[in-house]
């Protein structure tokens, strides 16, 4: 089998964490994301994954993370067979292959140029599946996107990296574009973003996170035309299955429970579903 050799550094870097984490959580019995196209991906991948310090807690958490926002993306498919999704900031994430999207939905994975490069090397072609080398940031790739079609757009871990103005803009610019549709992320309060930048396997990176959201309806009244529809805090009983979160070691679950307690706490990490 031949191995692909990375020389990712920083932001890019923390593709590998998603990858491996996903990779991992898809070898478990109790695998929830059974993302098989993860692991074949890590294994072609020459890297000392273990400097990133992945753990079973962190695994399952971005596997929980991964599973509903492709349970929204198949929702909003389902009710639009003709949409066109934008995956942003796409990394190495298997994503069209575990929704396996409608033969006519046009999928798009936009990265940098470096990492599109690499995606083609790990994974096989598709049908109706464009890859765009380009960063989120530029505003020139969104010109040519169809602009009669509903659109889902996903950004999983990238909007903290990005510059914080930045993100409206970017967010603002999708909107004018597309007729209508919706837009799914993580996002994270400012005590949040300074947790997160704690965790080894960021640390083990050197990436810098910018972006934070204390206030879903704030990117509201930045972005006209948003109307926020779902409003997930981390490990929320109402949008995660507790069995899931029964997976992780007693002190992750410890953890959980005692920032569930505390509103500022509960909500340092967010699942966001917008609709414009």
């Amino acid at each position: 089998m031949q191995t692909e050799t990375v020389a990712l550094t920083r932001e890019k870097e923390t593709l590998l964490i998603t990858l491996w984490a996903k990779a991992g959580e898809s070898r478990l019995p109790d695998s929830l994301l059974k993302d098989r196209f993860a692991a074949e991906a890590a294994a072609r991948i020459d890297y000392d994954f273990a400097r990133l310090k992945v753990d079973r807690d962190l695994m399952v958490g971005l596997a929980m993370r991964a599973h509903t926002l492709d349970g929204w993306t198949r929702d909003f498919l389902g009710r639009h067979d003709d949409a066109i999704v934008l995956h942003l900031g796409c990394g190495l994430d298997s994503r069209i292959s575990r929704i396996d999207p409608p033969a006519g939905v046009d999928w798009y994975d936009i990265d940098y140029p470096d990492v599109i490069a690499l995606r083609q090397k790990l994974y096989s072609a598709r049908e109706n599946c464009h890859l765009i080398g380009s960063s989120v940031t530029e505003p020139g790739w969104i010109a040519d996107l169809p602009q009669d079609r509903p659109a889902m757009i996903v950004a999983e871990g990238l909007l903290p990296y990005l510059p914080e103005e930045e993100v409206p803009l970017l967010l603002e610019r999708l909107v004018r574009h597309c007729p209508a549709g919706e837009i799914i992320f993580d996002a994270y309060s400012a005590f949040g973003l300074r947790m997160i930048a704690l965790q080894p396997s960021i640390k083990a990176t050197g990436a810098t996170l910018h972006w934070a959201l204390d206030d879903p309806a704030e990117l509201e009244r930045q972005v006209p035309g948003l109307t926020l529809m779902t409003e997930l805090t981390a490990y929320d009983p109402d949008g995660y299955d507790p069995e899931q979160i029964a997976r992780m070691s007693w002190p992750a679950r410890l953890a959980i429970q005692f920032f569930s307690l505390i509103p500022p706490l509960a909500r340092i990490g967010l699942l966001l579903r917008y609709r414009f």
